[in-house]
């Protein structure tokens, strides 16, 4: 490794892996939401507040699929009242908290490993 290439080409086919793996991994989970969320709606009971929260966790993932021109329903409008509210609510904020941690996370696991880069003495 160089100092004009930070990055060796092993590790770099690792990145490019991972940010394919996690790419296909959030199509495929946002593919099984929009499935699940279109068989919830054709239930026929009100959902409470399990069924609430299942609806506020998807509803991040429904955001680049509404984006995309795909009406796609993301909050059952006849449900049980505060129950279902309580419910969306919760799984929204769950499902930000999942997200946003694993951002986080992996933005200053990035950050310590070029930061330890330039303590070791070597330069871009």
């Amino acid at each position: 490794m160089t100092p004009a290439d930070p990055v060796s080409p092993p590790r770099r086919r690792h990145w490019l892996l991972q940010a394919g793996l996690t790419a296909a991994s959030m199509f495929i989970f946002a593919w099984l939401c929009g499935v699940a969320m279109r068989a919830d709606a054709k239930l026929t009971t009100p959902p409470g507040l399990f069924r609430g929260m299942v609806h506020g966790a998807m509803m991040p993932v429904a955001w680049p699929s509404l984006l995309a021109g795909h009406d796609q329903p993301i909050y059952a409008e006849r449900n049980e009242g505060r129950p279902y509210k309580l419910g969306y609510s919760l799984g929204v904020n769950l499902s930000g908290v999942l997200f946003f941690g694993w951002l986080f996370l992996s933005l200053s696991s990035l950050q310590r490993a070029w930061s330890s880069k330039f303590r070791s003495g070597s330069t871009p």
